[in-house]
């Protein structure tokens, strides 16, 4: 049997990670870059975040997750998949969009490492001030 095509598709971004994420009609299963959400983000915490958009919406259960994720770390990793989760879940109902903009989760964290600056030791540090 062929893979069900998904009810939606949507991206997710943070600093330099991208999430594609499908959403289908299931039981509550993730599976990101082949492997299981507990088996990809060892950290309860970062799996607590990617949950929040289903916990919000009162949705846990009703939908699986297939996501490919790369760049980055797994924080940004984490949040990518949140905001593509939640992206997917306002085209699959508009009328969730309210509850999901309340919690900040419709919103793109555009926060990225600062470049560093010739002459300094990082972005804005600079070397240490010897007198002698």
């Amino acid at each position: 049997m062929a893979n069900p095509k998904p009810l939606t598709q949507s991206t997710g971004r943070r600093k330099s990670s991208v999430a594609r994420v499908r959403i289908y009609d299931g039981s509550g299963n993730y599976t990101l870059n082949g492997r299981t959400l507990e088996d990809y983000f060892k950290d309860p915490a970062l799996r607590r975040r990617v949950h929040e958009a289903f916990k919000v919406t009162d949705l846990e259960g009703r939908y699986d997750v297939h996501a490919t994720l790369h760049g980055g770390g797994t924080t940004g990793q984490s949040d990518a998949l949140r905001l593509g989760i939640a992206r997917g879940l306002i085209i699959i109902d508009p009328e969730l969009r309210p509850a999901l903009k309340k919690e900040g989760m419709l919103t793109r964290d555009d926060r990225r490492v600062e470049p560093k600056k010739y002459g300094l030791r990082k972005a804005r540090r600079a070397p240490q001030f010897t007198k002698r």
